[in-house]
């Protein structure tokens, strides 16, 4: 993703930035474009179509955390262990109409200390 800010000269900071809201606007307005088009093609019910535009959410995803300086895998890891701190204390998950809820071990993520750690790109 880096690649391709370098690439199409897009902004590229090396420590977590807050945006300008111009920025935030069009990153945004990226994001809820193809989110929309996950939900069109999940209409469609067509898998490869779900699968690409499922990656373009993803690559949206990433543009937007790298406009931002953000090192969105070291985010992502932190927000994966607090997850699986969701189960229940008899060790089973929690569901409320299909989605997992927080149970009573659950630990919240400490994502402004993971962005607090963080610089990327040349020279990190």
């Amino acid at each position: 993703m880096r690649e391709f800010h370098e690439a199409f000269d897009l902004e590229r900071p090396n420590r977590p930035t807050p945006p300008t809201s111009e920025l935030a606007e069009i990153r945004q307005r990226i994001l809820d474009e193809e989110v929309r088009e996950v939900a069109e093609a999940q209409q469609d019910g067509r898998i490869a179509e779900i699968a690409h535009e499922l990656a373009d959410v993803v690559y949206a995803a990433y543009g937007t955390a790298i406009s931002y300086g953000i090192d969105l895998d070291a985010v992502l890891r932190e927000i994966h262990q607090a997850n699986m701190t969701k189960l229940g204390s008899d060790g089973r998950p929690v569901l409320r109409n299909g989605k997992v809820q927080k149970g009573d071990r659950y630990q919240p993520p400490d994502v402004a200390g993971v962005l607090a750690r963080q610089t990327i790109g040349p020279g990190a």
